[in-house]
Formats: structure tokens, C-alpha cells, sequence
């Protein structure tokens, strides 16, 4: 009995709690399923990568968690290229209020930093070691815990290979699914007793 009243208290806080989807306790969860990236360094290379990434709300608006990122991209005459990262993720939206432009959408800063590594097909240009990217993005919520995005990304890669610095500048669409906490599912369990 239990279960099937966690069950739907977690179902109603998914339905109705998502006004505060950004709120203290509460989990984000999704990826970057799509990701243009224009590639800086020569050769200039068109790339499709894979970016999941979960965080939990340490406050209202402040998001700690992890991102992995893995992609093949590809390069006229030059093979096929790997990029990988682990690493560790922080991602503010902003005071209430002021990051919402449209009605259900908000703006968001995104940092990580971890390993990270690209190492592209032919001789030269391998850059594995510190990864880091941050930049500026944009939710819209399709309902009340799903938040289509777009983040733009300044990444650089320090560390050792045949090149010492790497960096890219990428544009990603994705979604992001956003859960009430354990706090968020009480309150709601209690508030149905």
C-alpha cells in the first residue's frame, strides 16, 4: 500500500509540483540528443555527440550533478573522430522572475569541468587531459517537468597529446526531465493523507 501511494504521490507531484521545477530537492535528468559543433582548430569538423547529465537542486535555481559526453564526428578527407568527458556539472538559473522571457521558459548558466578528450583520425590534434566548458541556455517547458533546451557552449580541453590546447564552440538541443526530490514527495504525500 506503501508503494502504490508513493507511486502516486510521485505521479501527482510530476503533473502539478512542476511550477517549482527548479526548486531545493527536486532532480534534473536528461541530454544533449543533438549537438552542432563547428569545430575552431583545423581540420573543421561537423560533429554529433551525446551529452546525458543528471543534477539535484541544492537551492532554489542552483543545480549540482555530473555530465558524460561521448561523439563521433567527421571530416572531409580525414576519417572519423572520438570525443569523450566525464565530469562534473553546475548549471544557475538565475534569481526568480527575471529569467523568464516567454511564459514556461527560463534562462540558465552552465558550467563543467572533468576529463575530457578528442582525438581525431589521421596524425595530430589528439588533446586529452582538463576539460572545461561554459555557456548560456534556454528551457522552454512543454509541460509542467519536461524542458525542451538549447545551450551554447564554449569547450576547451589542457592536457597532454600531440596538442597541448583544444577548444570548440557548440550549439546543443535537448531535454531535460525534472523530478520532484524525496522532500518534494512527501509534501505531497502528506498533503493527500
Amino acid at each position: 500500500m506503501k508503494k502504490l501511494c508513493l507511486t502516486i504521490s510521485l505521479t501527482i507531484g510530476l503533473l502539478y509540483g512542476a511550477s517549482a521545477q527548479i526548486q531545493k530537492g527536486n532532480v534534473m535528468m536528461g541530454a544533449n540528443i543533438s549537438d552542432i559543433k563547428f569545430g575552431l582548430d583545423k581540420p573543421n569538423v561537423f560533429s554529433l555527440n551525446i551529452n546525458p547529465k543528471a543534477a539535484w537542486f541544492i537551492q532554489d535555481g542552483l543545480a549540482l550533478g555530473g555530465d558524460v559526453n561521448f561523439g563521433l564526428a567527421t571530416a572531409k578527407g580525414a576519417g572519423t573522430s572520438i570525443s569523450y568527458g566525464i565530469g562534473a556539472l553546475g548549471r544557475y538559473y538565475g534569481s526568480k522572475g527575471t529569467d523568464e522571457v516567454v511564459k514556461n521558459s527560463k534562462f540558465f548558466g552552465e558550467a563543467t569541468v572533468g576529463v575530457n578528450g578528442i582525438n581525431p583520425a589521421g596524425s595530430g590534434g589528439s588533446t586529452n587531459g582538463l576539460g572545461f566548458s561554459f555557456g548560456p541556455g534556454f528551457t522552454y517547458f512543454v509541460t509542467r517537468s519536461i524542458g525542451l533546451e538549447t545551450l551554447l557552449k564554449y569547450n576547451g580541453i589542457v592536457g597532454f597529446g600531440s596538442s597541448a590546447y583544444s577548444h570548440t564552440l557548440s550549439l546543443g538541443v535537448g531535454f531535460q526531465i525534472y523530478l520532484p526530490g524525496r522532500s518534494t514527495a512527501r509534501k505531497v504525500e502528506n498533503d493527500m493523507k
